[in-house]
């Protein structure tokens, strides 16, 4: 499934586009169907980052949501509709993230005083930010990444596109979309280990 606006026929008829401008006239319809050919791509992205398929289904519904009710500040020159709905969601992660390390330190405050201790809360502190120590060795390997790369990371793993799709996105072969994603790959994993054996 390709990230950028799709000239294909819909189910219901009429390009991306049209689809678009539809939705913003209030039709609901329109948006079920863009909801319908972009949840996938988007529910990837945030999956990759939360590894957790119930909390990327919630921020993937919760996109879309914030994307219907603010529909008409969609402006097609600035991106395509899918990669619109990414944003969002990538926000609407990165203040969950937020949330979560406040939490951690609220709950930190709290041990250190109370005698008895909500393990459930705790956990689900530690599980916030055993999040937020991924993200961050994953941007750090992705640092060291050349632009080339990073884009083509981006594509293939956070978009969730495929080598034919993130090929034609680069404006590039498939061979040299393959070339690029193992030395890449390589990169992180080196990086990481490196990170790993300094911790």
């Amino acid at each position: 499934m390709s990230a950028q606006a799709s000239p294909k026929i819909s189910p219901t008829g009429g390009t991306e586009s049209e689809l678009i401008e539809r939705a913003r006239a209030g039709d609901r319809e329109a948006f079920a169907t863009l909801y319908n050919e972009h949840h996938e791509t988007v529910f990837r992205y945030v999956f990759y980052r939360t590894r957790d398929r119930h909390l990327a289904e919630d921020i993937t519904s919760e996109a879309f949501m914030r994307a219907l009710s603010h529909i008409e500040s969609f402006a097609p020159r600035a991106g395509s509709f899918p990669a619109w709905v990414v944003r969002i969601a990538r926000n609407l992660h990165l203040d969950l993230v937020k949330s979560a390390r406040s939490r951690r330190e609220v709950l930190v405050d709290e041990m250190s005083d109370a005698d008895q201790t909500d393990h459930s809360a705790e956990i689900l502190a530690l599980r916030g930010l055993d999040i937020v120590e991924a993200q961050d060795s994953v941007d750090t390997a992705m640092s060291h990444l050349n632009p080339h790369q990073r884009e083509c990371v981006r594509l293939r793993f956070l978009v969730g596109l495929s080598i034919s799709e993130t090929a034609e996105q680069m404006g590039k072969g498939h061979g040299a979309v393959k070339t690029l994603t193992y030395r890449a790959m390589q990169t992180m994993q080196a990086t990481l280990r490196a990170e790993g054996a300094a911790a």
